[in-house]
């Protein structure tokens, strides 16, 4: 199976895995297994949010387009993702990636005896 992504700026999460010819999306299963070699199942006949286009097989490979959910702050990598190619049953690791920012420097400051005070229980 091949999971085409349209990134779309959304705050929804989106979990997808694959068992044969059935694609589960958020806990919803789709199974397109009756689609035959080089027919197109319509978007419209698709209940599906997450569906963003036809779905095709091509050469025995289904052939999805998926939305993308990506967060304000995304990485290059969900911005601009790849198509991915699925060759094992399982959950699909999709880049959901954000930009990490540099952690801020920790500063500490001696503790001299005179600044400390007794803390008791």
């Amino acid at each position: 199976m091949k999971l085409e992504l349209s990134p779309q700026r959304r705050d929804d999460t989106l979990q997808v895995s694959v068992a044969g010819d059935v694609l589960t999306i958020n806990g919803t299963a789709y199974n397109l297994a009756r689609l035959p070699d080089g027919a197109t199942l319509p978007r419209s006949a698709i209940d599906c949010e997450w569906i963003a286009g036809d779905v095709e097989r091509v050469g025995g490979v289904l052939h999805v387009p998926l939305l993308l959910p990506i967060p304000a702050d995304a990485d290059e990598a969900a911005r601009f993702p790849q198509p991915i190619t699925v060759l094992a049953d399982g959950p699909v690791a999709l880049p959901l990636g954000r930009i990490e920012a540099p952690p801020l420097p920790v500063y500490e400051a001696p503790i001299e005896p005179e600044n400390m005070k007794e803390v008791s229980s």
